[in-house]
């Protein structure tokens, strides 16, 4: 890479990880080149973005940024997966780290606050944004069945009596 192309990755990384809500820091020492695709490919198909990088670049990348203090953790052969949603990318790195030992989660950050490689696991075992939202919908929705279910059930009697009398009537 030559100065201009070091200086233009660096300045985009860092608007990168500005807007992501959470960064997470792992070695990959050891994962083979299909590994790294399958790894990438889940990161992309749930919203977040997986990078491997010089560590130097990547420091010089987090100044400025809510993550900076983690720049400590970039050490070795790292990769750094980052995400808008703050479960995203720890999900996906621990379900992968959980099939393939060789990739060792380091840590994190949440925003301004820093994680350890406990702290990322606690944030990928809770649930998703979309399933919250899907929850509180739920939630909202059912008591609204129930309400229509009680209104309809008075009514669906009245209705099988007076039919019921019809019956009678005809019969008659």
């Amino acid at each position: 890479m030559e100065r201009a192309e070091k200086r233009e990755f660096v300045t985009s990384f860092n608007e990168a990880l500005s807007g992501a809500s959470v960064v997470v820091v792992a070695h990959y020492a050891g994962l083979t080149v299909a590994d790294m695709t399958s790894l990438r490919a889940q990161m992309k198909e749930a919203g977040g973005n997986l990078k491997v990088a010089k560590n130097r670049l990547v420091k010089l990348a987090l100044q400025g940024t809510d993550a900076e203090h983690i720049a400590d953790l970039f050490q070795g052969p790292t990769v750094i997966a980052y995400s808008d949603d703050p479960v995203t990318a720890p999900k996906v790195a621990v379900e992968f780290a959980k099939k393939n030992e060789k990739l060792v989660i380091l840590g994190g950050a949440l925003g301004a606050t820093n994680l350890d490689s406990e702290g990322v696991k606690a944030l990928a075992s809770m649930p998703s944004l979309d399933e919250l939202r899907a929850k509180i919908v739920g939630m909202i929705n059912t008591p609204a069945t129930r309400i229509a279910g009680v209104l309809q059930a008075p009514a669906g009697q009245v209705a099988r009596v007076i039919g019921a009398y019809a019956k009678k009537d005809e019969a008659a």
